[in-house]
């Protein structure tokens, strides 16, 4: 089988030296290596130049925008299954591909455990054993440790241009809540995450939440008041189960 790694690189000169390198030295697995670059104007092209004997497609030019130059990566890949890890971000471990593809890819999605490092303070993101709606409506699954089938485009389609922010979180909701897609979590952890880009910039969070709304109310509009409605109701349950513990314990009636 063979896995498609996808890295997008604007300026980035010092984190792509870092992924690239991370990309490489992978052992014994099956690995397409593509790096779509902005037109970068530091070391980044010539960093790509230097590697260019285990990158099996690069381009540099102009693009629209993070996702244009995914939907690059997604169209000149042919790999089974394909796996985003941008500037700045780096695979746990030289094995870590071959150890996951060990585990057995049999869904559209495979998900596995991903490092978020904030300047050296490292935290873990686990991802759910199941992918429901109320999971995407506060957070999702993570991009840079998840494996996405290739055929899954075909069928949900490329990345959303139009956002700036949470195209890929897009692609996971309509792949999971809107085509039934099929999805497993493995107990390993895959990438870590360097967390210096957009989408972890305080000052982007209004426009994240307002991209997140314009998809619900796009896609999923007519059951969200009776979602609403639900989650407000088990709001209030737990906190009379809680009540009643506090109760118990301290012999109130």
């Amino acid at each position: 089988m063979k896995i498609s790694v996808i890295t997008i690189n604007f300026n980035n000169a010092e984190g792509l030296q870092k992924t690239i390198e991370s990309v490489v030295n992978q052992k014994n697995a099956l690995i397409e290596y593509l790096v779509i670059d902005g037109g970068s104007t530091d070391r980044s092209v010539e960093l790509i130049e230097e590697h260019s004997g285990k990158i099996a497609y690069y381009v540099s030019e102009k693009d629209s925008g993070v996702y244009d130059a995914m939907n690059k990566g997604i169209k000149a890949s042919t790999g089974d299954y394909l796996i985003f890890l941008n500037s700045g971000d780096v695979f746990v471990s030289e094995d870590v591909i071959a150890e996951a593809v060990k585990v057995g890819f049999e869904t559209d999605l495979v998900s596995g455990n991903m490092i978020y490092n904030n300047n050296g303070e490292r935290r873990n993101w686990i991802p759910a054993d199941q992918l429901t709606f109320s999971l995407f409506y506060f957070t999702g699954i993570p991009h840079p440790s998840t494996f996405i089938k290739r055929t899954l485009f075909d069928i949900v389609g490329l990345y959303d241009e139009n956002l700036t922010i949470i195209s890929d979180w897009k692609f996971f909701i309509l792949a999971a809540c809107k085509h039934s897609c099929s999805y497993q979590h493995i107990h390993k952890f895959i990438s870590e995450f360097s967390e210096d880009g957009m989408s972890s910039a305080p000052e982007n969070i209004p426009t994240i939440l307002k991209e997140r709304e314009q998809v619900i109310n796009d896609h999923f509009s007519a059951f969200m008041p009776d979602y609403e409605e639900l989650w407000a109701a088990k709001k209030q349950l737990r906190k009379l189960r809680y009540t009643i513990k506090i109760k118990k314990f301290f012999g109130i009636r």
